[in-house]
């Protein structure tokens, strides 16, 4: 499939996908759409309206723990009554054994996104329809619009939703609560099961001679085809309690409201209000960017950034907050939460070059008030109140953040606020802090490493077998900690402790002497990736992770060695959509992330390209080539053809190693998305 080009139509991107002649079904099953609401929770499913994935709804409310997000309505049968009586399903769902049926396929005949949000248009025997899905912004309120836009006489839609309260993240084989129990007040619709699931609303505005009938199904082995081949449990069942049903003439709408809000808030303004202010505050999210990323490809990732920027529950009893809002980053999805690495390095590309500056302080703001014993937080876990902590790095990215956030605002008094925090970070690694993450007195490196965990961002495990440990001292870790005793130098000096900058400078000091005499693999030509490990031998294994030797504002390795490195990982690491995490050749090399937990994982930091390394990639080469313009612009190239695959407008986590590299993982990354949209900015593209 090439790249479909961009449009504009009435003010906003717009990025259509028209599936061709012969409407391919593969390529109907394989791309996906994604709407956020801001707080966590979200809408995705496939263009064709087959769920695949047990993270495929309607409705993915976002809850405070120990609910988390919940999957509300799992899917939405479709179908037109014409007016001679024939009836046109408009999508199904899979079920086992058997092909996927999706009658709806002949009939569509464009699926696009504009300014982000996915609308299909169908054609039925000289009737044209239009669908779009969008939510209210901030409110667990998703909103489903027809419009029949051509047509001779008056047809009859259908909507029967399908029920299944469960944490999103939860098999699809979860049991369903039962009694499930129907409330209908005034054409108001309530379904609700105890007090353990939010109550589910719905409510059909629009149309004429609406109504719903009550007609409990079972819809039994479906079948999630994503979840087989991930090798998880992929059949379930579905509850359709009853359906919709309304007339549209030409020119009519109608809007299927779902949410888990209270019933003043989901009829405080109609859907079209609703829409009209979120079509608003996309052209906003544009407007107030960068302005290298207002147009083009920069652009849509300005919107697919907001994805990611959500407001979440306070995780702790009693929390004070500095600001007014508790702010951070969704990783990914559909299975992340907020990651404190992820979050730190997607920082820039997502609020600063997106003009998002509040949001940016109130989340540098969220993690500082979380650090404990010298650490940020390694994630938030879904339904817990309390983050966990088992990472080297995802601090030392915070003294980035911070860093890139002060470039941005000049904001001296955010400074004055976290430098405690910051010092009192530093002092911790120097004399050591949890998981084996401290300064090596012998030559002032940083070494980390725990008995069964994973600390660096190369963090698979599957049970107790930790992939890829790389304990002892990383290349990264020690370039992100040199970076860090310079940028905490820095504050110092500005705010006149130049006792303090000065101690921290001998520790700087010492680290670069150190690194550049023992981390340089002269039979390579590049650096070694772990030094001193377990049994106190040096891994030199060509990975991406030395690049940011030389990529940080305050590069570590000595400038005659630059265009040795990046020589090398041009070679053998880059590839169209990312750096390669282990160069082809070594023994544990994989060409392929496909499979079940296992062997994905296996392969999930042995050869898997990761997007998001192309970010710190092309900072070293413009460092090292200042004057070259062309070869970034090469660098991102495949990221334009990859925005009508997986999902559609936004980036995923990761791709296989070899052509076609094919994506994998999530559909949509914040750190893959936050590194293209930063260098797109960066290089004027």
């Amino acid at each position: 499939m090439s790249e479909a080009p961009q449009q504009v139509r009435d003010g906003a991107i717009t990025r259509p996908w028209t599936p061709g002649e012969r409407r391919p079904l593969d390529g109907l099953l394989e791309r996906e759409w994604l709407v956020t609401n801001g707080l966590g929770g979200y809408a995705s499913g496939t263009v064709s309206g087959v769920a695949t994935r047990r993270y495929h709804g309607l409705l993915v409310a976002a809850h405070p723990a120990p609910l988390g997000r919940m999957m509300t309505v799992n899917h939405l049968w479709e179908s037109l009554r014409l007016p001679d009586d024939r009836t046109i399903s408009l999508g199904s769902e899979e079920k086992a054994g058997a092909r996927p049926n999706i009658p709806g396929a002949e009939h569509l005949v464009e699926f696009r996104l504009e300014a982000g949000l996915p609308v299909w248009r169908y054609e039925i025997e000289g009737f044209e329809l239009e669908k779009r899905i969008y939510f209210a912004h901030r409110r667990n309120t998703v909103f489903v619009r027809y419009r029949l836009t051509k047509g001779a006489g008056t047809v009859r839609l259908k909507l029967k939703p399908a029920v299944h309260f469960r944490g999103h993240d939860d098999n699809v084989g979860t049991p369903h609560c039962t009694p499930l129990v129907l409330t209908a007040v005034g054409g108001r619709y309530e379904f609700s099961c105890g007090d353990t699931f939010p109550v589910l609303r719905l409510f059909l505005d629009g149309g004429t001679n609406g109504g719903f009938t009550v007609r409990g199904e079972r819809v039994e082995d479906v079948t999630y085809r994503i979840e087989e081949s991930r090798g998880y449990e992929f059949r379930g069942v579905l509850d359709a309690p009853g359906f919709f049903r309304l007339d549209l003439a030409p020119g009519q709408e109608a809007t299927l409201i779902c949410s888990t809000d209270p019933w003043e808030q989901i009829r405080a303004v109609s859907p079209a209000e609703v829409l009209a202010a979120e079509q608003i505050r996309r052209r906003q999210l544009i407007e107030q960017a960068a302005p290298t990323a207002r147009s083009g490809l920069a652009a849509e990732l300005v919107l697919a950034a907001d994805q990611f920027i959500f407001t979440p529950a306070a995780r702790t009893t009693g929390e004070v907050r500095a600001h007014d809002e508790a702010r951070s980053i969704i990783a990914g999805y559909h299975w992340f939460t907020d990651w404190g690495r992820d979050t730190m390095i997607s920082l820039e590309g997502l609020t600063l070059t997106t003009g998002r500056h509040a949001e940016a302080a109130d989340i540098l703001h969220m993690f500082a008030r979380h650090v404990k014993d010298g650490l940020i937080p390694n994630l938030f876990p879904e339904r817990t109140r309390e983050g966990l902590y088992h990472t080297a790095d995802a601090t030392l990215w915070f003294f980035h953040a911070l860093n890139r956030y002060l470039k941005a605002t000049g904001d001296r008094g955010a400074l004055k606020q976290l430098l405690p925090t910051f010092r009192d970070i530093v002092e911790h690694h120097v004399r050591g802090t949890r998981f084996g993450i401290g300064v090596d007195p012998i030559d002032g490196l940083l070494r980390q490493g725990a008995e069964g965990y994973q600390l660096t961002w190369m963090d698979a495990k599957v049970g107790d077998w930790v992939v890829t440990p790389r304990r002892g001292k990383a290349v990264e870790i020690n370039a992100l900690w040199y970076n860090a005793l310079r940028l905490l130098e820095q504050w110092s000096r500005e705010e006149g402790e130049q006792a303090r900058a000065d101690a921290v400078a001998r520790h700087a000091d010492r680290c670069r002497e150190s690194f550049n005499r023992r981390f340089w693999y002269e039979p390579g030509g590049h650096l070694y990736d772990v030094l001193d490990g377990p049994d106190g031998t040096a891994d030199p294994a060509l990975r991406p992770n030395q690049v940011f030797a030389i990529a940080l504002d305050h590069p570590v390795l000595d400038g005659e060695r630059w265009q040795a490195v990046l020589n090398v990982v041009r070679e053998q690491l880059l590839t169209p959509v990312g750096l390669r995490s282990l160069a082809p050749g070594h023994p544990d090399y994989k060409p392929q992330y496909f499979g079940d937990l296992r062997a994905r994982d296996a392969a999930y930091h042995q050869g898997t390209v990761w997007a998001w390394l192309i970010g710190p990639f092309t900072d070293a080469w413009m460092k090292a080539h200042p004057d070259d313009r062309a070869a970034p612009h090469e660098f991102l190239a495949g990221f334009r053809r990859h925005m009508v695959e997986a999902c559609v407008a936004s980036i995923s986590e990761v791709f296989d190693a070899e052509p076609p590299h094919t994506p994998r993982g999530c559909v949509a990354q914040a750190w893959s998305v936050a590194e293209v949209l930063r260098c797109l900015a960066k290089i004027g593209a």
